[in-house]
């Protein structure tokens, strides 16, 4: 009886203690979500709205990994080529080109450019890289390229302006003011334009086209000019006289003055004199044919006859 009661006691003490340790274990267990909604608790947001920003954070997770995945297959690119495609068939087509500007230029040149691309959707239509083929053209300045739904390409274009005809290399060259080439032309379909001729003669169009400024009375009657030596100009005019400037722009331009100022004095151009020397700015040298009257054999003659129409101020005979 009393071993009975013994384990019995034993037993009745042991059980409080075990009982004790599996309370204490639910217990941290209710401390530590308490702790957690009382965290949740602390925001201002209702359990609702957490659920489904989790839900929606889940769908921008899965819809970046499909972009993804599609760019990288090139699904975009199909995409729009499809789209391209059921445009075209409903009529959004390249079928007319309408270009604007055009007075001396060939406009079929135009028109295989904007009718040479391989799509024709106007979808499809890189304006940027259509004017970037136009402005290769020699005649366009400038190019602007605009879509005209259903079908129309608007191509506006400002010509650049010749200016002179440029002889080099055996050909000759219609060129603006800047020397850009235009096109090429045949000596029997030659514009009235001035003739410059040599190596870079072309790049010196708008200084020579200020230096003629300084001289306006001559411009009209001026024929050509010649790049010498990269340096200095000899200019021929209409009547058949070459005159031959120095090196130096404001040199140049005041000894053109000079000679237009003579000219209009005693009528210089047009009475068969070859050339006129301006290069010394001490001398006034003259060049007659061989064959003109009065000419002594060493030239001094016409040589002093010059020196004295510019020292008098152009008021001698020559």
């Amino acid at each position: 009886m009393s071993d009975a009661r013994i384990r019995r006691g034993g037993t009745s003490r042991l059980s409080p203690r075990t009982s004790g340790a599996k309370g204490n274990g639910r217990g941290r267990a209710l401390k530590k979500q308490s702790r957690l909604d009382r965290v949740v608790a602390m925001l201002p947001i209702s359990d609702a709205t957490l659920q489904r920003m989790a839900s929606w954070g889940i769908v921008l997770v899965v819809g970046g990994v499909a972009v993804g995945g599609s760019i990288f297959m090139g699904l975009p690119a199909m995409a729009r080529m499809e789209f391209a495609n059921a445009t075209a068939k409903a009529g959004f087509e390249v079928a007319k080109v309408e270009v604007h500007g055009v007075e001396r230029m060939d406009e079929l040149s135009v028109y295989n450019i904007a009718l040479g691309q391989v799509d024709r959707s106007m979808v499809n239509v890189d304006l940027p890289k259509l004017r970037g083929d136009l402005m290769t053209l020699g005649w366009v300045k400038d190019a602007r390229v605009s879509r005209r739904l259903p079908d129309t390409l608007v191509v506006d274009i400002v010509e650049r302006q010749p200016v002179a005809v440029w002889q080099h290399d055996g050909q000759l060259r219609l060129i603006d003011v800047t020397g850009a080439v235009l096109q090429t032309v045949s000596a029997s379909k030659m514009p009235d334009l001035p003739l410059v001729v040599g190596p870079n003669a072309n790049t010196q169009t708008a200084r020579l086209s200020q230096l003629m400024d300084a001289a306006p009375a001559l411009k009209p009657v001026l024929a050509g000019a010649t790049w010498i030596g990269d340096r200095r100009w000899d200019l021929r005019f209409q009547s058949g006289e070459t005159l031959s400037l120095p090196e130096g722009e404001p040199e140049a331009a005041a000894a053109l003055v000079n000679f237009a100022r003579m000219d209009g004095v005693n009528r210089l151009l047009g009475r068969g004199i070859i050339r006129f020397d301006m290069r010394d700015p001490d001398k006034f040298v003259l060049r007659l044919p061989k064959d003109r009257p009065g000419k002594s054999d060493d030239g001094k003659s016409e040589e002093a006859k010059a020196t004295k129409v510019a020292a008098t101020g152009g008021d001698g005979d020559v």
